[in-house]
């Protein structure tokens, strides 16, 4: 039988002080838990370095990452103690999406895929 898997958003905040190079490795470490923990990445955005509402661990600014995936549930609390764990993540936020929250990313997926066919469109017309 099928274990039903749920949709989830992370949001993740890692360390600014870390080379372009660290930080890249961290995103894909990242990903690889979640895919070996049984889930399936739908999409990873990269929001880049921000600066921080408030100071973390006298850090003012910090590296965004945000993605969704589709998980068992008892995956989630292992995700957020290996989160937990890595010093160089400062903050981290997962949400369950119910099914409105689902159909609204899935429209934004579809209009982000149709946008770059539209200005292709437009500069050959």
């Amino acid at each position: 039988m099928a274990i039903a898997k749920n949709t989830y958003e992370l949001t993740y905040i890692v360390n600014s002080v870390l080379s372009e190079e660290q930080i890249k490795d961290l995103v894909e470490r990242v990903t690889v838990y979640i895919k070996e923990g049984g889930s399936d990445i739908l999409d990873v955005d990269v929001w880049g370095s921000r600066r921080l509402a408030y100071p973390i661990q006298k850090k003012r600014n910090g590296f965004y990452v945000n993605m969704y995936f589709r998980a068992p549930g008892a995956f989630i609390g292992r995700l957020e103690r290996a989160l937990e764990i890595d010093d160089n993540i400062l903050r981290y936020l997962t949400l369950k999406l119910d099914a409105k929250m689902v159909r609204h990313f899935e429209a934004q997926k579809s209009q982000r895929a149709e946008a770059p066919a539209a200005e292709t469109t437009e500069d050959n017309g």
